[in-house]
């Protein structure tokens, strides 16, 4: 609670230990450490921000940590997810979370809801924690928590990454703006690409982490001044650090409802739109392709539309790299017209999808139909050739 009755709560001999470096700070003393021991957080993903904050607030002494997720360890995470170890590959995150958790602080009380966060269940899950923390990295999602924080009255600690840059700010929080203050409308499904396609540093999530952290442990004790009406933006590559300010927008529509947040975003519509230009595109299985090459036919130009340093990591043998960037400028339009001279065209990517998009433009900008390949490098890796790697 932020307004507990601090004679009602008391520290033990091992709080007064394990806290002593918050207790000599007058800033924190003995009545903010109570106020930590009384406190409730709930933070939504134990992925690349949650796992720093949620290590953070634990070693803080917060007394109650809630965590939503529904994910299992990848060995991709470990990267970035240092809450996790390479013993729970294949498990439970939030299980994962939990144990390390407790071996941080065993007084912590620890609640796990592992679910999906859904319209359903929003208001049921935040009601009863004093801040809530944004650790998602989706858009649906991040609407939610910020209009059921709205509706509860719950500030809500803001983070999001991508390659070397990320942000932080505090929604909801003294009459100070919201998430749609910053984005009013989401942007096209797409649009953005997500950490799996575009990557990500594996230490941007500490900085904008413990960032969050340190903001939720100010509210909690009622000092400093908060990103609130500040949204703070982080180049890791350029080691910078700006601010934005952001206002209130008066003429903002009332939230009084949740909402379908999938359809909202438009995503119900991009994957139907999707399924239409698939059901009308040529595809090919890995299987299929590696017959195709095995057999030496030589009508056909197989061409990968990643990125140079992905092409770097894994190649299917044959493929020319015409990258989905180059495709969607017009130099790449060229160069493939240039290589097929009355070739069929075959086009593959990681998992499917951006060789799709490619062949799409390709078909509107220059008439040209297309295989695409199903699975990308991704399926040839598991399906046809092991030793290429996956990433």
């Amino acid at each position: 609670m932020l307004n507990p009755n601090l004679d009602e709560i008391q520290l033990t001999k091992d709080d007064y230990e394990r806290y002593s470096r918050h207790l000599i700070l007058p800033e924190v003393g003995l009545d903010g450490q109570k106020r930590l021991k009384a406190a409730s957080v709930l933070c939504v993903g134990t992925g690349g921000l949650g796992s720093p904050l949620l290590l953070y607030l634990a070693a803080a002494g917060i007394g109650r940590i809630g965590i939503v997720d529904f994910d299992v360890v990848d060995s991709s995470n470990l990267q970035r997810q240092v809450i996790h170890g390479t013993s729970w590959v294949g498990k439970p995150k939030i299980q994962s979370a939990r144990d390390r958790i407790l071996e941080i602080n065993p007084y912590c009380q620890v609640d796990l809801y592992e679910t999906r966060l859904s319209s359903e269940n929003a208001l049921n899950i935040f009601k009863d924690y004093d801040v809530i923390v944004d650790g998602t990295d989706n858009f649906p999602t991040r609407y939610l928590v910020n209009d059921a924080c709205v509706m509860l009255g719950k500030p809500n600690v803001y983070g999001s990454i991508f390659r070397f840059e990320g942000q932080a700010t505090v929604f909801n929080y003294q009459d100070g703006p919201n998430y749609r203050d910053l984005y009013p409308e989401p942007p096209p499904p797409g649009l953005v690409p997500s950490c799996a396609e575009g990557g990500v540093l594996g230490i941007l999530p500490g900085v904008i982490g413990v960032i969050q952290a340190t903001e939720t442990v100010k509210i909690i004790l009622g000092v400093g001044k908060t990103l609130s009406g500040r949204l703070l933006l982080y180049n890791a590559l350029d080691m910078t650090f700006r601010e934005l300010k952001l206002r209130p927008n008066p003429v903002r529509p009332v939230i009084d409802r949740l909402i379908d947040y999938e359809e909202f975003c438009g995503i119900p519509q991009a994957k139907a739109a999707e399924e239409k230009e698939k059901a009308s595109m040529q595809e090919i299985t890995v299987q299929e392709l590696k017959q195709l090459l095995d057999s030496g036919a030589d009508d056909y130009v197989l061409i990968d539309v990643r990125n140079p340093n992905e092409w770097e990591i894994a190649k299917i043998p044959g493929a020319v790299l015409v990258p989905l960037p180059d495709i969607e400028n017009g130099s790449g339009v060229e160069k493939v017209k240039e290589l097929l001279n009355g070739h069929k065209l075959i086009a593959h990517c990681k998992m499917g999808g951006r060789s799709a998009k490619a062949l799409g433009i390709l078909k509107e900008k220059a008439g040209i139909e297309g295989i695409n390949v199903k699975g990308g490098i991704t399926a040839w890796s598991q399906e046809v050739d092991p030793s290429v790697p996956q990433y």
